[in-house]
């Protein structure tokens, strides 16, 4: 024979779902370095549907900060570090938002949640 050795099924199988696993471990401590920023100036926090999207977002990145307007966003991007950080914002505080902030290292992706997609396309 050649020598070669034929690994068992089994043990492809077990290397397959090792390297599933480290991969999925790769993408939560990834997202687990992120910062999502929320800026909406009608988003209330009391409210129990925007509690609930709270949780469930915690549960994936690290830190979750509401702010309801474009400035505080902004103040808050300029203070930070090396930090990541991902935008969601209303179509209304988008619109001047993406203009102040879409150059900044800090900022990794800017997601605009809009009713009028044909004015926020371009």
């Amino acid at each position: 024979m050649s020598g070669q050795k034929v690994k068992p099924k089994a043990t492809a199988a077990a290397e397959s779902r090792k390297a599933t696993s480290y991969a999925m471990q790769s993408r939560h401590r990834m997202s687990q370095n992120y910062l999502v920023i929320w800026v909406n100036g009608n988003i209330d926090s009391n409210n129990e549907e925007c509690q609930n999207t709270l949780e469930q977002s915690r549960a994936v990145v690290r830190e979750v900060i509401i702010f309801t307007t474009s400035a505080q966003c902004i103040q808050y991007l300029k203070g930070m570090g090396d930090e990541k950080a991902f935008i969601i914002s209303s179509g209304a505080l988008g619109q001047n938002l993406v203009d102040e902030i879409h150059t900044m290292t800090q900022v990794d992706v800017i997601y605009i949640f809009c009713g009028d997609k044909a004015c926020r396309e371009q």
